[in-house]
């Protein structure tokens, strides 16, 4: 089996995980424009973090190798599209560690493959992450040990959204300075530059990213991943934002990788906050059990009806 890496980032996903971390809760006041980098950040990561409590999510991932048509990405083969479900809680001290699991719902051939995230606030503890293999009926653990000669960080379910991607973790962790204010898509914005520190650089596959963000919506408009080198390789632009139960949620994330030449867009079909959700749902036996697992979906699902 390869070996792969994880950080502990900024803003995303999953949540993809994925996805709901882009979100935010509240206005600010006038006064609020005055934050620093950091303060900024913070809001934006308090926010994040509680769209992923209690969470039952249903998306739609869709990849394809890109080209340009009259200075427009699009897609040049036949899209591969997956529908996924998934299921967040918070926990630990303050509710700051994150527990997620996506399964695979459709295509039929794929249904049952799962991947199971911990995110830990403590620097000094790693995340994990298993992945479940239905055909394999085997779960492997992914390594967080990144080193540069390691290769990237596995990705969702072969789409351009790595695990690094998705996950939240601890601020503290990165260096911010704010690089401009502006408008951006007709929204206020600051472009803020997140840089990881010592301690976290060999768990990065990024040198540096650039966060475009809403300063009256704390919700990231826009992402610029950069290498080690400086090299812009991959972006995130956010779509449709709407705020459902108080909440600010990009309903359409595309992640474009310049290095692969591919691009997958996340739709986020149906979100529903406040579920019950039993913790022993975000475990192991999730990912292995079948009858476990569907029935206790159905029951999620009928809480979201």
């Amino acid at each position: 089996m390869q070996t792969f890496s994880i950080q502990k980032t900024l803003h995303f996903v999953f949540v993809i995980v994925l996805v709901v971390a882009l979100n935010t809760i509240s206005m600010p006041s006038l006064a609020e424009t005055d934050l620093s980098a950091r303060d900024i950040m913070q809001r934006m990561d308090d926010n994040q973090r509680k769209t992923t409590d209690s969470a039952f999510t249903r998306m739609k991932l869709t990849t394809c190798k890109f080209g340009y048509k009259d200075s427009k990405i699009k897609c040049v083969e036949k899209p591969r599209i997956k529908v996924i479900e998934s299921v967040q809680i918070n926990t630990g001290v303050d509710n700051k560690d994150t527990r997620a699991i996506a399964i695979i719902i459709e295509p039929a051939s794929e249904r049952g493959i799962g991947m199971l995230s911990y995110s830990y606030d403590n620097p000094d503890r790693e995340n994990e992450t298993w992945i479940y293999l239905s055909a394999l009926r085997k779960v492997m653990r992914i390594s967080v040990n990144r080193r540069d000669d390691e290769g990237e960080p596995a990705n969702l379910f072969g789409t351009e959204i790595s695990t690094e991607d998705r996950e939240s973790g601890n601020i503290d962790d990165y260096t911010y300075t704010l690089l401009e204010r502006g408008e951006y898509r007709g929204r206020p914005v600051a472009i803020i530059e997140s840089v990881p520190k010592p301690h976290q650089v060999q768990k990065s596959s990024y040198g540096k990213t650039r966060t475009w963000v809403d300063t009256e919506r704390f919700i990231a408009l826009k992402i610029q991943m950069f290498d080690k080198n400086d090299n812009p390789i991959k972006r995130v632009d956010v779509g449709k934002i709407e705020k459902i139960n108080g909440v600010w949620l990009g309903r359409s994330l595309t992640f474009i990788n310049s290095v692969s030449q591919r691009l997958t867009n996340m739709k986020l079909e149906a979100i529903n906050f406040d579920i019950v959700i039993d913790p022993s749902f975000l475990t192991q036996r999730t990912l292995t059990d079948q009858d476990f697992r569907e029935r206790y979906l159905n029951i999620l699902r009928e809480q979201a009806q």
